[in-house]
């Protein structure tokens, strides 16, 4: 794991100083070591930049950038196979100086060209100067595990890791992006290929990049797609053959995610996902594997105990940490430095706690993400089984009466209701699908926090409303279910620009590399072509994932209510984080921003403090970006 940066400069006005600058910002990355090229050309100058966090091959021969024949490459991520695509490379004739992936991605580029993607198991986002043909090849993992973020304009392209090293070149203007800062205050986080600032875009998962260095045109191409195997033909295997088939996909993708010259550990929750990954890697080995879990007791945030209770179960070497509220209050401060774009997903809090701890004892640790989205796990998916034929069976004017109440009605006020997980967002969130209950709304609504409408209210100016894959069309209507309408959205969306831009951030800005053993795409690509009742039967998410855990940690010690990672924001921003409240979100600031509409923004916040409690995420979101304005735009 690693941290990349460079630019091509067609004014040849950068430096070795600006390229080390860009670089160093990064140190967090990779503070093993650092390499620097820039190539002086006819019409351009082309800078490399990297930070080394050395997991594999720890020697100085895997410095990057590295050069082979003429091609350039800067790398990061792992290529889990590497060694069977390096024996592959070695029958064709190749002969190899290191002991990394590094190389072998080079010289596959070399021997296959772009078709070199279809061969990598792994997180990648790499680029490659080719020198033969004068072009930048770049390149994203299917599922979007590493982040790839690039700036073009007439005569400078700069591409990095993280966009915080953009901001090191002179020539690098910030002007923000008015559709992004609409779309983060409607889902939390700028949807790709969308970027906070003009000029700039996040690579897609699954897609290239290719820079013709002769011409000045860049295009973008998708090589993987998650629809094509939605909308291939159902699987034909009985379920006890899919839960054979998909133990032993998952067990090859937690092995390869166990390659490493330095120690691994894994995230344990105590839910099925990371006691899935955890089992299997115990399983067949005689030393035990690390996990770690993390709780904050004093907000009822602590699944330690679940974790401790699968852990000894399995016979892990098991860490626990407990940390106190004010330890986590203390780390929103870092987030706007951390996250580069304004993020407003609060679980990221504890998701760095815990990876601070881990770093402690190791270099790398497996998470569990994406089990929701591959195996039908969140609770929307639930409601959406249950509940959608009904709602629709009611009237559209009653529907709408009740919704219309809910507006006048305060989450606050109801008994019993107001004291369960997540209650007051769920309560604003069901406004909109008792409004219009169709799949296509019911995905909105769960994913929105502001519909279009109230965005138009809070923004100053009209804007122009993107489109994202969170209204794609892709899913094959003959095909087409709920179920697999939802997963294959936020396979796209949700998983991508949160779930994932949370764990790199997190975990890597402590230097600890993420893997993500259920991002597998050999493990999507099976999941999505069985058929619905192998992942969600009879009221109960993730059936198959589940029957595949109860083999090795018994039923009873797994089942218990779906806990997540649940901040108490709402009473934290009435409490602690108040004055953070009043200084960001003051009436000076907004009118001088010139984004927001004060009395809308006013509103929103008497509304909240006067006890309407479901709109606690509305102004999070909101708070999350003036803290974002005001670290990166003043």
């Amino acid at each position: 794991m690693c941290g990349t940066t460079g630019f091509i400069d067609f004014k040849k006005n950068s430096s070795k100083e600006i390229l080390e600058k860009m670089t160093d910002t990064m140190f967090h990355r990779g503070p093993d070591g650092f390499g620097l090229e820039i190539l002086e050309m006819k019409n351009f100058q082309l800078g490399f930049g990297h930070r080394r966090l050395s997991i594999i091959d720890l020697s100085e021969h895997s410095k990057q950038p590295m050069e082979v024949n003429g091609n350039w490459i800067t790398f990061n991520g792992e290529i889990y196979n590497f060694k069977e695509i390096r024996a592959e490379l070695e029958q064709l004739g190749e002969s190899f100086h290191t002991n990394g992936d590094t190389e072998v991605i080079l010289k596959s580029y070399a021997v296959w060209g772009k078709k070199c993607l279809e061969r990598f198991i792994g997180m990648f986002a790499f680029v490659i100067y080719d020198k033969k043909k004068n072009q930048l090849f770049c390149a994203r993992d299917r599922a979007g595990v590493k982040p790839f973020f690039y700036y073009q304009t007439d005569d400078l392209f700069l591409f990095g890791s993280e966009l915080k090293t953009f901001h090191e070149h002179p020539n690098f203007k910030k002007e923000l992006n008015l559709s992004a800062v609409g779309a983060f205050m409607q889902f939390g986080n700028v949807p790709s290929d969308l970027c906070i600032f003009e000029n700039c875009h996040k690579l897609k998962a699954g897609h290239t990049l290719t820079f013709n260095l002769d011409k000045k045109t860049c295009e973008t191409k998708q090589y993987w797609n998650v629809y094509d195997y939605y909308n291939a033909p159902k699987s034909k295997l009985s379920f006890v053959e899919a839960k054979v088939e998909t133990e032993k996909i998952i067990q090859s993708a937690v092995d390869y995610r166990m390659v490493s010259d330095v120690p691994v550990g894994v995230f344990l929750s105590g839910g099925y996902d990371s006691a899935c990954v955890a089992a299997l890697l115990q399983k067949e080995r005689s030393e035990k594997i690390k996990t770690f879990t993390i709780g904050v007791p004093d907000i009822g945030l602590n699944e330690a105990p679940y974790a401790k209770d699968v852990a000894k179960h399995l016979g892990t070497e098991h860490y626990e940490f407990n940390c106190t509220t004010k330890e986590a209050i203390e780390l929103i401060d870092e987030l706007p430095f951390n996250y580069d774009e304004p993020f407003a997903d609060s679980s990221a809090i504890p998701t760095t706690l815990v990876s601070k701890m881990a770093r402690e004892h190791v270099t790398v640790a497996l998470s569990a993400d994406g089990g929701d989205e591959t195996f039908a796990g969140y609770n929307r998916y639930d409601f959406l089984s249950r509940y959608q034929k009904k709602l629709n069976k009611i009237p559209s004017f009653a529907r709408k009466g009740t919704a219309y109440l809910m507006d006048k009605v305060s989450s606050e006020k109801l008994p019993v209701l107001r004291d369960k997980y997540n209650f007051h967002n769920r309560y604003e969130k069901l406004k909109g699908i008792l409004r219009d209950p169709s799949s296509e709304s019911i995905m909105l609504s769960v994913s929105q926090q502001f519909t279009d409408k109230q965005l138009m209210e809070l923004m100053q100016e009209s804007i122009h409303f993107p489109t994202t894959a969170y209204i794609s069309k892709e899913l094959k209507s003959a095909l087409q279910s709920p179920l697999s309408y939802m997963m294959a959205i936020d396979y796209q969306t949700y998983l991508v620009d949160d779930i994932l831009q949370k764990v790199d951030r997190a975990s890597m800005t402590v230097s600890l590399e993420g893997r993500e053993p259920l991002l597998d795409h050999r493990i999507i690509e099976f999941s999505a072509q069985l058929p619905d009742d192998f992942k969600y039967r009879n009221g109960e998410k993730k059936y198959i994932l589940k029957e595949i855990v109860h083999q090795y940690i018994p039923k009873e010690m797994m089942d218990r209510p779906k806990m997540g990672f649940a901040i108490p924001i709402a009473n934290w921003m009435q409490n602690e984080l108040k004055n953070h409240v009043e200084e960001y979100i003051s009436e000076s600031k907004i009118k001088e921003q010139g984004l927001f509409n004060w009395t809308a923004v006013s509103n929103l916040k008497s509304r909240f403090f006067s006890g309407r409690k479901e709109l606690d995420s509305k102004l999070w979101y909101l708070l999350m970006f003036q803290m974002w304005y005001e670290r990166w735009m003043k």
